[in-house]
Formats: structure tokens, sequence, C-alpha cells
């Protein structure tokens, strides 16, 4: 992977730095694969993984850290996410993104985990020409009960554990990135959000892969996700919680390259 760098938007009123890293980038003609971390991630987080999926695919890969994680530009201290925040993610952020790094001629793949499986859904949806497909991992597509409870797990953690050191490894400022996921999933509110109906326009593949030991969800989300996208593929692994890419990355990896590789040669 190469070393990361920054791109900057204009996003909210005020310029945001965006933290960016290439995998292969010589692999000129090959697919881009671009990665979405979860609501707590950042390119570090992801460790190795993006690198290799990209080498078993044959493919380029473009990961990056969302505003407000990793070392990109922290949440400002007033800024509040509202219950439309994936959506802004999707409609916003990601498009400018594509501009200031010059893809606004690719289509590539979005690889999500987690919110950013969710983000990826709604960016095939407003999007429907502009993406190859979609491997999403443990995606959001309404909110649960149980996903709501370990959340609230989640903030009695931070304040009185070590967890917020732990987070600030990866992030330049963990006050930012865990209270900006956090305070808007448990805004009472956010338990209406619910995202099936914007999944009719979606026209790509999709390969859809849920832990059935997930914490955060039930098998509902992804099974979910088929009912409403024709073709839609799902894959239910055994033994593996809410992060499939790294309680059974072997699986994940065979899955999402076969899925890729079948996809790209009937993409005319």
């Amino acid at each position: 992977m190469s070393t990361p760098e920054f791109a900057t938007i204009n996003w909210r009123g005020r310029p945001v730095r965006i933290e960016c890293q290439w995998i292969a980038p010589e692999r000129t003609d090959a697919p881009l694969v671009v990665f979405l971390h979860e609501g707590l991630g950042s390119i570090a987080m992801w460790k190795d993984f993006p690198a290799q999926v990209c080498e078993a695919a044959n493919a380029r890969g473009l990961v990056f850290s969302r505003p407000g994680y990793g070392r990109s530009t922290p949440r400002a201290d007033d800024e509040i996410w509202d219950v439309d925040f994936m959506h802004r993610q999707a409609h916003e952020v990601l498009p400018a993104l594509f501009s200031a790094l010059k893809l606004d001629d690719e289509k590539p793949w979005l690889f999500g985990h987690s919110d950013g499986g969710s983000i990826s859904l709604l960016y095939a949806s407003r999007f429907p020409d502009r993406v190859n497909g979609l491997v999403v991992l443990a995606p959001h597509i309404f909110v649960e009960d149980v996903t709501v409870a370990n959340i609230e797990q989640a903030r009695t953690a931070y304040l009185s554990t070590d967890l917020p050191t732990k987070l600030g490894r990866y992030h330049d400022s963990a006050d930012s990135a865990f209270w900006g996921w956090n305070r808007i999933w448990l805004h009472p509110p956010f338990r209406e959000w619910n995202i099936e109906a914007e999944f009719d326009t979606i026209r790509c593949p999709v390969l859809a892969i849920q832990g059935i030991d997930d914490e955060y969800g039930t098998l509902a989300q992804i099974r979910g996700i088929a009912a409403r996208v024709r073709g839609c593929e799902l894959l239910e692994i055994p033994e593996c919680g809410h992060s499939p890419h790294r309680d059974q990355p072997d699986r994940v990896i065979v899955a999402a390259t076969a899925f890729i590789t079948k996809n790209r040669r009937q993409t005319p």
C-alpha cells in the first residue's frame, strides 16, 4: 500500500481534508475497488485487508477515512450529525472525493463495512450508472433493538474504560469519531431510519455478507436487501460476528474475489 495522502473537498461550508491511500495504482487497467469503513473505522483499522482483496482480485484499491475519522478533518465541536448523515456521505462526500481525485470517469466497485455498507448502497441507489458493483459486509438498512442496545453498551465503555485511548491509535480525535457515530445512533428519531425503499433503483450486482453471530444486527438486514435488489447474492457466515473481514477473512476474500471476477467478465 502507498503512503497515505490527502484530498481536500468543500463540505458543510468549509474545506475538509480526506485521508486517502492507494493500493496497486500501477494496475491501470484493473478494476478499482473503493473501501468504506465502519462507524468507528478508518484507513488504519482496515489493516492489510484491502491489500489482500486487491491482490486476490487483481484490482486497484482506494481506502479513505471519512470526515471525522482517522487523519481526516475531525468533526467540529458544534457539528451534530442528523438522521440523514449516511445519505450525506453517499450523496455529497463520496462524489466530492471522487471529483477531487479525478475519478469522475471511473465506475468503481464499492466495498463497505457496516455504516460503510449502508453508504455504498445509498450511493448505488442515487448514482446507479456510476458504480460497477457492491460488496457490503454487515450493512444496516433499518434500525434494530439489538443494534441500539450494543451501541448503548459502547457508550458506557467509552465513558468508563480505556476505549478512548484505544481509538486514539486510529483517529486524530477519538471524541470526534466516537460521539459523531454514537450520538446519532442513540438519537430517538433515528429509530425510524430505514433505507429499504431506496434500493429499487440499484442496478449493479450486489454481494451482501453477514455473520450469523453479528452482535449489531440480525440476518434480516442482508435478507432485506435481497428482497429488493434483483439478483443480490447473500453469504451468511457461521462463527462470525459484525466484522466478517476480521472474523473470517479468508471466506470473505474468496467470495468477494469470485463475485468481482464473475461480474467483471459480464460487464460490457
